[in-house]
């Protein structure tokens, strides 16, 4: 989806070339694409040097370096690639994984979501036509093609969904164990009012930012796995129970996709600090 919603905003009148073969390819299941752009917001933006270089040559682009987070990039016909240039200029491009120079890393060992076939994908001197030349060269090209740079009220919407079986296990719990009930419904009513302003801002009336409803929503989910972890007891820890599942799950959105706001604010919270 990511793919597609940046490939239909295209503007580069030579990608429209191959737009439409790419896409009708993807609807009509003969192919599949998948993304590789996280490194252009969050991950390995703390090293000096871009993870994937960009350079024009005389046939298009060359990409040298990596893209470390890729899901199902062994299944892929077709990576939608963020790269950065030597004047830190950012493109995306379509990058066909037959292409010459390209190697995908086997799966990594993740601590949950292991499904998802996530792993690094590798350029090295893979030339891409201009044609394939989706959006770019700017300063912050996720921001201006088609979608959100990073961490969407998607990631929140998830993160929701993953609070929600977790209440519902302590809730359930509760109803046997009253000492449980305050709690459960305090987290229901944090979860009800956290629901109403991703909807709000779904809708286009937002009554917070996209950054404050994500801290919110990693927050709760972080703090409802747990919470059901305890209500669970020992049980919840034995290896197969869906309450450790949920715990490790609700790590992920730590990581993934997370802007500086968002994970300050969430490491102020974990180290007891006051964020006013």
């Amino acid at each position: 989806v990511a793919a597609v919603k940046r490939m239909l905003n295209s503007e580069h009148d030579d990608f429209a070339q191959v737009q439409h073969k790419l896409i009708t390819d993807l609807v009509e299941g003969r192919s599949h694409i998948t993304v590789g752009i996280s490194h252009l917001t969050t991950s390995r933006r703390h090293l000096d040097r871009p993870a994937l270089l960009a350079r024009r040559n005389e046939a298009g682009w060359l990409l040298d370096g990596f893209s470390p987070w890729v899901t199902a990039a062994s299944f892929a016909d077709h990576f939608l690639i963020g790269a950065t240039m030597e004047n830190d200029d950012q493109i995306l491009l379509v990058v066909p994984a037959a292409t010459p120079g390209v190697t995908i890393d086997p799966s990594q060992q993740l601590v949950a979501l292991t499904a998802s076939c996530t792993g690094a994908v590798r350029f090295e001197q893979a030339t891409v036509p201009n044609t394939h030349l989706v959006a770019g060269p700017e300063p912050s090209v996720l921001s201006t093609s088609g979608t959100a740079g990073s961490g969407g009220i998607q990631t929140s919407a998830l993160a929701l969904a993953l609070s929600n079986a977790a209440i519902v296990f302590i809730s359930e719990q509760a109803q046997r164990r009253p000492e449980l009930q305050e709690k459960a419904a305090s987290l229901r009513e944090q979860w009800q009012t956290t629901s109403e302003s991703l909807l709000q801002m779904a809708d286009g009336n937002p009554v917070c930012s996209n950054e404050m409803l994500r801290t919110q929503a990693n927050s709760l989910v972080l703090r409802s796995t747990q919470a059901a972890l305890v209500a669970a007891k020992g049980a919840g820890f034995v290896a197969g129970h869906p309450v450790g599942r949920w715990c490790r799950e609700a790590l992920f959105f730590l990581v993934w996709s997370c802007p500086q706001s968002v994970q300050d604010a969430n490491l102020c919270e974990l180290a007891g600090l006051s964020t006013a």
